[in-house]
């Protein structure tokens, strides 16, 4: 296992090298080191990310099977396609990331004591975002923020992060249409990393990963969309087209 103790603060264009071949049973690649730019990037870029809580050091994992969504191969439910077409929320894209991911932090789940979106993390990914690599979805009721997601998008890769739900079916309506819009946009690939029945609903598997890192090198030769993506990206008009479905609450 890699000791990243000594690994240096790195800006997002500088690389770090993991190396997968001794991986724990587990999956953990390397303990320690830091969560700037470079080394972040240079982790998801390798098919690694960060997971780890406040007793322990910061822990790099590669999993194997890794949990991954095929976006031609997404699930859409009856239920979920009859929501969607009278959907009572809004979405938008990049408008309020770090509350978005402070609800992934705080907002209670079951089965799970604490959090793993430590405050270093929390800081982390806010730079990213600043730096135009992590992405945020909001579901809106009005005014008020209900549900959403974020990750990290690197050539035609979507590394999924966490979500939260404040109202049933936010998280989902999130999910499912930034999927779509990736999907149209030539992304194949969404990184859930390790299993959840909830996104096994959507047609998530797990594959090896071997696997994986084939999908991810395939990927990875597509154009990053850096920057902010609230002009790019308009998900509401994209259910409306895709479900035939009214005009949201407004905001």
């Amino acid at each position: 296992m890699l000791n990243l103790a000594d690994a240096p603060i790195l800006g997002a264009d500088q690389r770090l090298i993991f190396s997968l071949y001794d991986p724990s049973p587990l999956g953990i690649v390397a303990i320690h080191g830091n969560l700037s730019p470079g080394v972040l990037l240079s982790a998801y870029r390798q098919g690694v990310f960060p997971w780890y809580d406040d007793e322990s050091p910061i822990l790099w994992w590669s999993p194997d099977p890794r949990f991954i969504l095929r976006t031609d191969r997404l699930h859409i439910s009856k239920t979920n396609r009859k929501f969607l077409r009278n959907c009572p929320f809004s979405l938008s894209v990049d408008r309020a990331f770090p509350r978005v991911i402070r609800h992934c932090a705080k907002v209670p789940r079951e089965g799970q004591v604490g959090t793993w979106i430590v405050s270093e993390m929390e800081e982390a990914y806010n730079e990213l975002h600043r730096l135009g690599y992590a992405h945020s979805v909001e579901v809106w009721r009005g005014e008020k923020l209900v549900g959403g997601l974020y990750g990290v998008s690197l050539g035609r890769v979507f590394f999924g992060e966490s979500m939260f739900s404040l109202e049933s079916n936010a998280s989902k309506s999130a999910f499912i249409l930034l999927t779509l819009e990736l999907r149209e946009r030539g992304f194949r690939l969404v990184d859930c990393q390790v299993y959840t029945r909830h996104l096994e609903n959507f047609g998530a598997e797990e594959v090896p990963r071997e696997e994986f890192l084939a999908l991810l090198a395939e990927g990875l030769r597509g154009e990053t969309l850096k920057g902010p993506w609230s002009e790019m990206l308009d998900l509401d008009g994209l259910r409306r087209r895709i479900f035939g479905a009214s005009r949201p609450l407004s905001r």
